[in-house]
């Protein structure tokens, strides 16, 4: 087996992992808001998940490639005979998932709707500082 291919399979899972925490990420937000949980309003865990999805909706407007998907994409061409994908990361697996043929704006508009769900759940249900008590927000 190839390094290249064992790096290449290593950015999938990290990427895989991005999109899990974006998607996770939200539905334990909502859900946590909803059960009165305090990871629903932890500061650090909603900075950084807003980031994520801001930073998916930023690529997506610019027209800018996933860096994870082009490094991906690299390692299997330099691990000889690796099968490489054409389209996006997300765009490829959720067609191998659904099997449509969606144009790259569908993808477009879920990513930003995506976004304005997190950027909705942020500004009606702000995060909090924590107040020192442990991991315990208020």
């Amino acid at each position: 087996m190839s390094w290249y291919r064992v790096a290449a399979d290593a950015v999938a899972l990290t990427h895989a992992s991005y999109v899990a925490f974006v998607v996770f990420g939200l539905v334990a937000i909502v859900t946590g808001l909803a059960m009165g949980k305090p990871l629903a309003r932890n500061f650090w865990f909603r900075i950084v998940h807003l980031a994520m999805i801001g930073i998916v909706v930023l690529q997506a407007w610019l027209g800018v490639v996933c860096p994870l998907t082009t490094l991906e994409k690299t390692l299997r061409r330099l691990a000889w005979n690796e099968w490489v994908y054409e389209t996006d990361f997300i765009e490829h697996w959720v067609h191998r998932v659904i099997f449509s043929d969606l144009p790259p704006w569908v993808f477009i508009a879920a990513y930003t709707l995506f976004g304005l769900v997190v950027l909705a759940t942020f500004a009606f249900y702000p995060p909090r500082w924590n107040t020192g008590h442990g991991l315990r927000d208020r």
